[in-house]
């Protein structure tokens, strides 16, 4: 692999992380358990990790603002457009992979 310097890392993975959101800000039929289910992950996920490292640089963030970072628009406001009622399936699924907090 090519070496590459800290900066450009950075930018890489800015860069990389911003395509991510904007594959799924196209893709609102992916639900957010059906993510969990099968990558152990999903938006709200993203949004709390955002959060978390804007207060570890000292950014005051709170939780509703991670959330709109991610959604690009309010949550309330996407949970109404978008998501729909998870299936029976679904939620047994979660039940046996969701994380152990």
């Amino acid at each position: 692999m090519t070496q590459l310097d800290e900066q450009t890392r950075i930018e890489l993975e800015a860069a990389a992380f911003r395509r991510l959101l904007d594959h799924l800000s196209t893709r609102t039929d992916a639900q957010n358990i059906d993510m969990m289910n099968l990558a152990g992950f999903c938006r709200n996920c993203l949004s709390r990790w955002y959060q978390e490292a804007a207060n570890a640089k000292g950014i005051e963030m709170t939780k509703d603002e991670g959330r709109e970072a991610i959604y690009g628009m309010p949550y309330d406001e996407w949970k109404e457009k978008y998501q729909s009622e998870a299936s029976a399936e679904s939620l047994a699924a979660f039940e046996v992979n969701k994380p152990q907090d």
